[in-house]
């Protein structure tokens, strides 16, 4: 039974668990085993995205718009696929740079600027804050839905103490969660791999959750998806749901939501601290790219069942953001309901963690820090450890944070649904993008741009966006909505300049980012930039060289004891230590440092405090100034003539591995055919010297016995005279041969009929296969078969082919089959015998120079008294055949079951009828 004891148990006990596994993966990152370095943990770590905005507003917006809640999900899939292109290049530069935040990387963009930084930070503050108490509505909105159900959750009054909110409680235990995990280290660049490891571990809670509830919702409470779907279709407005046309704003909603989440994916605050602080190797982004896509997939494949089944179950005026949890609470079960309480616990406090951790540094290194170093009151030269007093102003942001998000929930949070709140901060964040993307890309771009830009895009934002909802919520006096700034309509916060009939998300999208992206480029190309600004903006643009030069980016001087001084002030000991020890030990106070250590130095106060106040510190003991533009880009030009010419080396190095292996195979092929050569050789010295050693014995037998009786001497001279005929055909077929492979067979192509020369040739061929036994039938199923051939050479392979048919047919009953028909557009003659056949691997080696067919299966007179003849026939058949256009192979005989030789040439073209002349 569900009782507040039990399920608040349930809960702390789930943080408890988060608590161990992000010490856990600290205490492995203290051991030099990272458990974040697996680019799975990393694409799951990105999943953060996924909030109690997922995970409950998707279904509540499915059950209003439509399939319009995907777009929040297509545009973080495009902009991972844009990854090698962006995120890589962003991962690239923080990395260099030590970039604690997207405010730092910002400003360390436009000149290390102080008044960029914090814009930014303020910006990042207030758009956020309502996505941070978004997060705290949906835990206690969830917690109060299972505690009540069915009766409508008891939620605080607004006249109670902010003492009997569970939200107010809520937000206190998180702040000292990630006060425990998220300040342990003074410098905010370094991983929070602990941190990393505990939201990647929330990101498969709440995909488990999820799936659960949707696979109950379609297999068990429907009978699957067409159940599901059938039903639905019986009430047009879930038919109407269905359809594009829900979708708010039309095709304008579309695509401003499209973009929006795209760049919003890109500069919120947490996902940049994930993608781009937290990246430990940027070759992790290749498997993000598809695998985070796949978990976006995952998590909404079943937001249209639940909707479609929460409107069609759910009594009249539940709010749809709580479908998830009230399907499985309405069919009375325990467990899972308290797994989606989990689920959602796991969204909405895995983005709270890191968004805070990144707003909490944001506002101690951007706004604090900069104060405090231009505060006198202070005396903070006259300290001398201030890292701890900075990890504590570090932690006393993130409570503020948390409880501003707190107070906007308490104020304005109840006056919205979950997507509405998260579209609002959405389009907040969209303001970084135009300095981000641009700054990423245009050296030209500067900071004077940069603020007006930003400044114009925020003020756009509050008027069409953040003033009319605390309009709404009975704050503000909501006429100015409907009549416009001081009655005039067309300053409509929703319809601003006439441009009505847009959803409101599409309309604040335009304008601000009209105004921010235009007043940007124009006031940069009518605006100087300094030095430093110049610097930094080649820095960025060229950021694949950034990291081979930053190390020697200091022209300027000082001594060993000053820079210890302030870094052992911001720093402590032990850091100081580390970045002071080079190559040539520690010297003394008074020993000039290196360039490359106070770059190094510069970093190290940029991960602590940010680029801005870094650079305030450094130039408060370094006198001169950091390489200029000129400097820098010859630097850059030089790299990248390196890199360049390393570039053509490689490719150089390829092109001769390529060679190099071409001649290879090249002498492989002149050793094969060297090898041939000298086979052969051999075979024709064989096959000559055959007839000839028959020739002469016999012819010395005749010479030295004259008394040799005359039917002796007969046969005798019968024997020299086959052998010389032999070896006539022999040598004929090798001068033929040799004529095919150098191209200079002479052939008289002229039109004749196959049907004819086939039966010439049978007639030749008949008392020959009488004579050994052979039975020889023909099947010629076509009258005629003009084809363009040499009659001779034809003959020849025709002959040849059914000689060797008849060599090879059985031994017992001897049978040959010759078969002519049509096939298509050509004519297919075939010879079959009965023999033992020829198995595959054979089937192209029998056209082979002197190669004689050895069959496992043959019978001893089979494999040696049976004449095989020179091995050279059907070479020569072969090549005739080819240079007649047609072809020759072996496969097996369909009729008598041994092996069929196959000849195949095209058909004749017609030929033009002549006419006969007028009598």
């Amino acid at each position: 039974m569900r009782t507040d004891p039990i399920v608040l148990g349930i809960a702390f006990g789930y943080l408890a668990l988060l608590f161990v596994i992000a010490a856990w993966g600290d205490r492995r990152a203290e051991q030099g085993r990272s458990i974040i370095g697996s680019p799975t943990v990393y694409a799951l770590s990105i999943a953060v995205y996924c909030t109690a905005w997922t995970f409950y507003g998707s279904v509540g917006r499915a059950a209003e718009g439509g399939p319009s809640f995907l777009l929040i999900y297509l545009g973080p899939t495009l902009a991972m696929l844009t990854s090698p292109f962006i995120i890589r290049k962003m991962v690239r530069i923080a990395r260099t740079q030590r970039i604690t935040s997207i405010a730092d990387f910002l400003s360390a963009r436009y000149g290390k600027s102080v008044e960029v930084g914090v814009l930014v930070a303020i910006i990042a503050l207030i758009g956020i804050t309502p996505y941070i108490a978004l997060q705290l509505k949906a835990i206690t909105l969830s917690h109060a839905v299972l505690m009540n159900y069915p009766q409508a959750p008891e939620l605080r009054m607004a006249e109670e103490s902010f003492w009997n909110d569970k939200s107010f409680w809520v937000a206190l235990v998180l702040a000292v969660f990630i006060i425990l995990f998220g300040t342990r280290h003074l410098d905010a660049s370094e991983r929070h791999e602990g941190m990393v490891a505990a939201i990647a571990f929330e990101s498969l809670i709440k995909l488990v959750a999820f799936l659960c509830v949707g696979l109950f919702t379609v297999f068990v409470i429907f009978n699957g998806p067409g159940d599901l779907l059938a039903t639905a279709r019986q009430t047009d407005d879930l038919t109407r749901l269905l359809s594009l046309d829900a979708v708010p704003g039309g095709a304008v909603g579309w695509v401003g939501t499209l973009v929006m989440a795209f760049l919003a994916f890109l500069t919120l605050p947490r996902q940049f601290q994930i993608l781009v602080v937290e990246n430990v190797d940027e070759t992790h982004l290749k498997r993000a790219s598809w695998l985070f896509p796949l978990y976006l997939f995952a998590i909404n494949i079943f937001v249209i069942p639940i909707a479609l089944a929460g409107l069609l179950i759910a009594d009249a005026g539940q709010d749809p953001d709580s479908f998830v949890l009230t399907l499985p609470l309405s069919a009375g079960l325990e467990g899972l309901p308290l797994l989606v309480f989990i689920g959602g616990l796991s969204a909405a406090t895995g983005m709270v963690i890191v968004e805070t951790i990144a707003m909490s540094t944001m506002v101690s290194n951007q706004l604090i820090m900069p104060l405090l170093l231009r505060s006198k009151r202070l005396h903070l030269n006259n300290r001398r450890d201030l890292s701890g007093w900075l990890l504590g102003i570090r932690r006393i942001a993130i409570v503020l944070i948390l409880l501003l998000g707190y107070l906007y929930h308490a104020l304005l949070g109840d006056a919205y649904s979950l997507v509405t709140i998260g579209l609002v901060s959405f389009a907040a964040a969209a303001q970084f993008a135009p300095a981000l993307l641009l700054g990423l890309y245009w050296r030209g771009a500067t900071r004077q741009g940069a603020i007006v830009g930003l400044i114009a895009g925020f003020t756009l934002w509050c008027y069409t966006l953040l003033i009319p909802g605390f309009a709404q919520s009975g704050w503000l006096d909501a006429d100015f909505i409907e009549r416009g700034l001081m009655g005039l309509e067309w300053l409509r916060p929703y319809a601003l300049f006439g441009l009505e009939n847009w959803d409101i998300y599409s309309h604040s999208l335009l304008w601000s980012l009209l105004a921010n992206t235009g007043l940007l480029i124009g006031v940069s190309l009518f605006s100087q930039s300094s030095r430093l600004e110049q610097t930094q903006a080649a820095l960025f643009t060229e950021a694949q060289h950034s990291s081979l030069v930053y190390r020697s980016l200091w022209q300027g001087r000082t001594t060993q004891g000053e820079l210890r001084t302030l870094l052992g002030r911001y720093l402590g000991t032990s850091a100081t230590q580390r970045i002071l020890m080079t190559d040539e030990g520690d010297h003394g106070n008074e020993h000039p440092v290196a360039p490359e250590t106070i770059a190094r130095a510069e970093q190290a106060l940029a991960g602590a405090l940010g680029n801005a106040s870094a650079r305030v510190l450094i130039h408060s003991v370094v006198q001169g100034e950091a390489l200029d533009l000129e400097a820098v880009l010859r630097i850059l030009d030089t790299t990248s003539q390196t890199l360049e010419y390393n570039r053509r080396l490689e490719q150089k190095s390829r092109e001769l591995a390529r060679i190099g292996e071409e001649l290879r195979s090249a002498n492989e092929r002149l050793r094969e055919l060297d090898r041939l050569k000298d086979e052969f050789v051999a075979m024709v010295s064989h096959e000559l010297r055959t007839p000839l050693t028959s020739i002469r014995a016999f012819a010395e037998i005749l010479r030295d016995n004259r008394e040799l009786p005359d039917d002796k001497r007969e046969h005798f001279l019968d024997v020299v005279v086959w052998e010389s005929q032999r070896l006539s055909r022999l040598i004929e077929e090798i001068l033929d041969l040799a004529r095919l492979e150098s191209g200079r067979l002479t052939l008289n192509p002229q039109p004749l009929d196959l049907v004819t020369l086939t039966q010439r040739s049978i007639d030749t061929l008949q008392h020959v296969q009488n004579d050994r036994g052979v039975t020889l039938t023909v099947d010629i199923a076509t009258d005629s078969s003009p084809v363009i051939g040499d009659p001779d050479r034809l003959e020849q392979v025709i002959i040849n082919l059914v000689d060797n048919a008849g060599k090879f047919a059985d031994e017992q009953s001897p049978q040959v089959h010759l078969t002519l028909t049509r096939h298509k557009d050509r004519f297919r003659l075939s010879v079959e015998d009965n023999g033992i056949g020829i198995a595959p691997e054979e089937r192209e080696r029998v056209f082979e120079k002197f190669h004689q067919i050895h069959q496992p299966g043959a019978s001893h007179s089979q494999a040696q008294g049976r004449p095989r003849g020179s091995g050279l026939g059907l070479p020569i058949s072969r090549g005739i055949v080819a240079h007649l256009g047609g072809r020759l192979w072996v496969e097996d005989a369909p009729t008598l079951g041994g092996a069929c030789l196959v000849m195949e040439l095209p058909e004749a073209p017609a030929q033009p009828r002549q006419h006969e002349d007028a009598r």
